[in-house]
């Protein structure tokens, strides 16, 4: 409860200020032109890439887990890779090499080429784990690969597929960096104009809640399609892997589709960041600016992914352990901030800090309380997945045998949950390095970190000053990722 009182500050923020409003002018903020152009932006965007990212993540864990694909583990990492590159670094990759690459279609492709590996990791983790038991079971009933897919494998990625896709459209949502870059406005983006000159304009306020209300859309939706089944296991079945589905004629096809996705979500940052070092006529190398924001990034970072993490377990093992409304009601409360721009979140907190704790205004910790708040359901999802398939059975027979509660749980239930708590700790550790506005807002005096560094070189189109920053913080995100790689490694 503590948890889900916490994430709901900036609900509660947007919901006061818009009582303040009034309907009358609500109204009429909300039902102006421009804000019904900003929706349709914003639900064509997010259903556009959450489409595209499901249809990649599925697709490609499938190619790469149950295929004869060559060198399948090299095309694994290739494919996470990704992750490691902010959406507003591959933003800026692309617009400072082609300024045409703009608009609806420009950011659509940015953000699905930094998203997908959002529902890739978890379709992937999801295949390995199946028991090849239940598809040969199907097939010998009378069904097609095909169809034993669409009947017995894809109802089993069902969790992850409905998560990934979720954080997809949640962070498409808050995304402020690629698609300011790009120049395709939506809701976050006019949210930071307006507040940006007004600092706190009754536009913004309304704006806001209309992104509340469709972040519960989303949830309300996952909800729905992910039903009530249980997915856990006490075994996974005969120790062998599934027979490889033979590519024949389409192996080298599937080859030149899988490395043409890598080049484009991979090979062109790297190639921009490159030619930007080389040839920008702003290129510096400020060595001390460039290791304080480094050191800050880091620590942040690493200090917010284990809070955030930590504050996911119990909200998590209440969801998945003693499932009702109550429970459900906490597990969804933490996803709604997400969904906010993160200067929405920021604002919230400078309110909530400066009337009932002023002593945390502008301190490193208030600044920790906005990333949890914010990236909370990244931890979640994660855990969450690991928690389906601890089956509970193992804590009652634990607890048969006199062990505790508490000591079940160490003992028991945490280690079959390690790798989702290192996996939701590197996806919040990726998120933290790169979140701009509620950085930039919060964090203390004298504070600056690669990516507000980075913003402000950018957006003064001053791309080779901005170079050295982006690759610093692909540089730092690796470590996250490759963890990330390891947790979803694949069968030899």
């Amino acid at each position: 409860m503590a948890v889900a009182l916490l994430a709901v500050i900036p609900l509660v923020y947007v919901a006061t200020y818009t009582v303040i409003i009034g309907p009358a002018e609500l109204w009429d903020l909300v039902v102006r032109p421009r804000v019904l152009e900003l929706l349709r932006n914003t639900v064509t965007l997010a259903v556009a890439t959450m489409a595209a990212t499901a249809v990649l993540g599925i697709a490609l864990a499938f190619v790469v887990e149950r295929t004869d694909l060559p060198a399948r583990r090299l095309w694994h990492g290739l494919l996470v890779a990704p992750l490691a590159v902010p959406a507003f670094v591959n933003g800026y990759a692309w617009v400072s090499l082609d300024r045409s690459i703009n608009g609806f279609g420009g950011a659509w492709l940015v953000v699905t080429l930094s998203y997908y590996p959002l529902v890739y990791l978890p379709a992937v983790a999801s295949l390995r784990g199946l028991d090849p038991a239940l598809e040969e079971a199907s097939w010998s009933l009378g069904h097609t690969r095909w169809q034993a897919f669409t009947r017995v494998v894809l109802p089993q990625l069902r969790p992850a597929l409905l998560g990934g896709t979720l954080l997809v459209g949640l962070h498409l949502l808050a995304e402020f960096g690629a698609l300011a870059l790009l120049r395709f406005p939506t809701f976050t983006t006019a949210i930071y104009d307006q507040y940006a000159s007004t600092f706190n304009g009754s536009a913004a306020t309304a704006m806001a809640a209309v992104l509340v209300m469709l972040c519960l859309f989303l949830l309300l939706a996952e909800l729905r399609l992910r039903g009530t089944r249980h997915y856990a296991r006490v075994g996974h079945g005969a120790a062998r892997v599934s027979e490889p589905v033979a590519l024949r004629g389409l192996r080298w096809p599937v080859v030149a589709l899988v490395g043409g996705l890598v080049v484009l979500a991979l090979g062109v940052p790297t190639y921009a960041l490159l030619h930007w070092l080389v040839v920008g006529t702003s290129t510096e190398f400020p060595l001390a600016e460039l290791l304080s924001a480094m050191g800050s990034t880091v620590v942040l970072a690493t200090v917010g992914a284990l809070a955030t993490t930590l504050a996911a377990v119990p909200v998590a093992w209440l969801a998945v352990r003693y499932r009702g409304p109550l429970t459900t009601l906490v597990e969804r409360s933490t996803y709604v901030a997400n969904a906010l721009p993160g200067i929405v979140v920021g604002l919230a907190l400078v309110v909530a800090s400066l009337r009932l704790v002023p002593v945390l205004y502008q301190t490193a910790i208030l600044l920790v309380v906005a990333y949890a708040i914010l990236f909370l359901p990244r931890a979640v999802v994660s855990v969450r997945a690991g928690l389906e398939q601890a089956p509970v059975v193992l804590d009652h027979v634990a607890q048969s045998l006199g062990t505790g509660p508490l000591e079940t749980a160490r003992r028991v239930t945490l280690p079959l949950i390690a790798p989702s708590l290192g996996a939701g700790a590197a996806l919040v550790f990726l998120a933290i390095s790169t979140e701009l506005t509620a950085t930039l807002m919060l964090s203390p005096i004298g504070t600056r970190t690669l990516a507000t560094e980075f913003w402000s070189a950018s957006s003064e189109l001053r791309y080779g000053a901005a170079a050295p920053y982006a690759l610093l913080l692909v540089l730092i995100s690796v470590p996250a990722t490759v963890l990330l790689m390891r947790q979803e490694r694949l069968h030899p």
